[in-house]
């Protein structure tokens, strides 16, 4: 089955020369508590949606308002957006996915694309570490400070923008953070937020709002997860 994804643009967006980050969940939700926390402390609006007859059908219900699970935010002042998730895909939707992003990047002329994806503590990986996909992406992330890897496995949503970005020469960077998929993920979610921040100048993390907000929005994602879920088992027999 062809999934297409839709990218709905609520407003004008003007992105040249900027970035886009990666907030779709992949183990945990660090993710998508980094992100959530960038949005609340860097002054991000809501300016699209992200849907496709593919993903679950839910609306998540915030200060009474109905919301799509996965939108697009962006500070028009710092030129970043951010597309920020509560929905696990598929791994089906994995590769029409980060291509949907890679072209929406190409459109809006996005600099930079910074992805994250969890690793175990046993896989030997310690503290933030990261990937560039061409030259230039990897000058970028040499200027940070954050340690490069020489050998590893990316999956995933991460690994397609990774592949894809380096033909198109779309500048790529994937994070890549110690997770065990369970329990609250505040610690590795404010390491994350941290990370990114150092890639995107002018962003900020709140730190302490990111602790008091990370176990709401933990409890959140994850009974939008098992409900999504149920959805999808019947969707993908």
């Amino acid at each position: 089955m062809y999934s297409r994804i839709r990218i709905r643009e609520l407003r004008p967006i003007s992105l040249e020369g900027g970035y886009l980050i990666d907030g779709f969940p992949s183990v945990g939700f660090s993710s998508a508590i980094a992100t959530e926390s960038m949005i609340q402390t860097s002054q991000f609006s809501l300016a699209g949606i992200v849907d496709s007859d593919s993903f679950p059908p839910i609306s998540l219900i915030k200060e009474g308002k109905p919301n799509f699970p996965t939108r697009i935010f962006v500070n028009d002042d710092l030129k970043v957006s951010v597309f920020l998730s509560y929905l696990t895909l598929h791994e089906s939707l994995h590769r029409i996915t980060a291509k949907t992003m890679l072209k929406w990047a190409k459109k809006q002329k996005i600099e930079l694309i910074i992805s994250s994806v969890a690793v175990k503590d046993q896989d030997g990986i310690e503290g933030m570490v990261a990937v560039g996909n061409t030259d230039s992406a990897r000058a970028k992330l040499k200027k940070t400070g954050l340690k490069g890897i020489e050998q590893g496995t990316i999956p995933g949503i991460p690994g397609v923008l990774l592949n894809e970005g380096s033909i198109t020469g779309q500048d790529v960077i994937v994070i890549l953070f110690q997770s065990s998929g369970t329990g609250p993920d505040f610690r590795s979610g404010a390491e994350l937020c941290m990370a990114m921040s150092q890639l995107i100048p002018g962003t900020s993390c709140d730190i302490p709002l990111l602790q008091r907000e990370a176990e709401k929005a933990e409890q959140s994602m994850k009974k939008t997860e098992e409900e999504s879920r149920l959805l999808q088992d019947s969707m993908y027999r």
